[in-house]
């Protein structure tokens, strides 16, 4: 299909509906950009792996973490910087940004958990608890409470227990 206001081929489409009358306009990139429909650049992209680097490596060429905080605890446990299950090492994990298994997590935890740190505010998880481990978790609450004779706390964690049971 050409464009509507010179011969080029059209690669922007547009449809239109008022009144119940459809309207259609066919239009080459730069007709569609003189008219404003397409925005001139896009815009700045996320370089993920910059960021992770950056994230990764927080001082700059020549200084150390030792050197950024004098009182460090130098018997600090050494990083290991290799997954003895999968085999990836921090180089690798530094430059995709991606573990290769749940070991890692083990593996790399001195570089790992200063990372996490800054990310997430934390280095333990704080999200939902899968429904199992709810579950356990009220049953034994509630036969302490059936122990310490709070029959209406476990009156009530009985039916958490039950509804969730029953999804």
């Amino acid at each position: 299909m050409k464009c509507q206001f010179c011969d080029n081929p059209s690669s922007v489409h547009l449809t239109d509906i008022v009144n119940n009358k459809k309207r259609e306009l066919h239009l080459c990139e730069g007709c569609a950009r003189e008219r404003n429909l397409i925005p001139e650049q896009p815009g700045p992209q996320l370089d993920l792996k910059a960021l992770l680097n950056l994230l990764m490596h927080p001082f700059p060429p020549g200084q150390q973490a030792d050197d950024a905080d004098p009182d460090a605890d130098p018997s600090a446990a050494p990083v290991i910087d290799t997954c003895d299950v999968c085999g990836i090492t921090l180089a690798e994990f530094r430059a995709e940004g991606r573990l290769g298994c749940p070991h890692d997590y083990d593996a790399l935890r001195g570089a790992l958990e200063p990372l996490l740190e800054r990310i997430h505010r934390a280095t333990a998880h704080a999200g939902k608890a899968p429904r199992e481990v709810r579950v356990r978790e009220w049953k034994k609450r509630m036969q302490a409470a059936v122990a310490a004779e709070d029959y209406e706390e476990a009156a009530r964690l009985r039916d958490l227990i039950r509804r969730q049971e029953s999804v």
